[in-house]
């Protein structure tokens, strides 16, 4: 076993990363010992590493272990990234101090955008989470990666492209799938495996690139591939207007009668600019911290 030691820059709260993530039931979230469970791909891979937050919100180090030193220096630069530890989060806090989402920032601050830990699992993720309460979209992905995925060190992977390419629509619809839905996924996993869709390319690609190469596979429209080159490639610069989290987060902030029209979201974004992937996670987390309370 390896152990590395990592100091980032403040602001960089782990106690909210940690609370955000703990919303997905397949999380090895252990808030006593601020750590959490790491399942990567490297190189096609399995490996698990655990991070654990030693510092405060100003000064945050982390401490990473892992089991095979083989992977080590790519498997640390893929965590900097999924967490957001490459890129300083003060400069954007400071972007919205004097903006209309001020005081969600301060409630907020130092929570990171964190990426899903490989693309597959987000676009799949994204596709089951369609249309459907969070509650539920959590409760679906769990049962999908546990009835055919795998565990490994406490962690859950979910099922490969060549696993899921093999399900029968019968088999998905058994955890509660709807028909259209396991059509979906398991004709995404075909397009990948029969070389079709390359998505470790996708890094590579614009944002626009990304979202026209995404929506020629069926089954994804703007709202799954806005949130792939979010959660999935971290791009700073993205603001699903058709999210209904979001729609409902801007009407509580505004207190306005019913959820914003299109043109009234293009409008209140246009100084979030150009960190509107901070923004839509900040209006989330500020519905989300309502939930909770309840």
């Amino acid at each position: 076993m390896w152990t590395e030691k990592l100091q980032v820059q403040g602001p960089y709260n782990f106690d909210l990363v940690l609370e955000r993530l703990s919303l997905d039931p397949l999380q090895v979230v252990d808030f006593t010992n601020r750590t959490v469970k790491v399942p990567l791909y490297i190189e096609k891979e399995p490996i698990v590493l655990q991070v654990q937050a030693m510092g405060n919100i100003d000064e945050p180090s982390f401490i990473i272990k892992g089991q095979s030193e083989v992977y080590k220096s790519k498997a640390i630069e893929r965590l900097k990234k999924v967490f957001h530890w490459h890129q300083p989060l003060e400069g954007i806090s400071r972007h919205f101090r004097e903006s209309d989402l001020r005081e969600i920032f301060e409630e907020h601050c130092g929570t990171a955008i964190v990426l899903d830990f490989d693309y597959y699992s987000c676009l799949v993720k994204c596709i089951i989470h369609q249309q459907l309460n969070l509650s539920f979209a959590h409760t679906l992905t769990e049962r999908f990666v546990k009835t055919f995925g795998f565990q490994m060190e406490g962690a859950w992977f979910y099922p490969t492209p060549e696993t899921t390419a093999q399900l029968q629509i019968e088999q998905l619809r058994a955890i509660q799938f709807s028909g259209r839905k396991a059509e979906y996924v398991i004709g995404l996993s075909e397009q990948i495996i029969q070389g079709h869709l390359n998505l470790d390319i996708m890094e590579k690609l614009s944002d626009q690139e990304v979202m026209d190469t995404l929506i020629k596979i069926r089954g994804i429209g703007r709202w799954t591939a806005e949130n792939f080159l979010l959660f999935g490639l971290g791009r700073p610069n993205l603001f699903p207007k058709a999210d209904i989290g979001i729609q409902n987060a801007l009407k509580i902030l505004y207190g306005l009668p019913q959820k914003p029209t299109q043109e009234e979201m293009e409008s209140y974004s246009v100084k979030w600019a150009p960190y509107l992937s901070y923004a839509s996670l900040y209006l989330w987390r500020s519905i989300e911290k309502r939930s909770e309370k309840k």
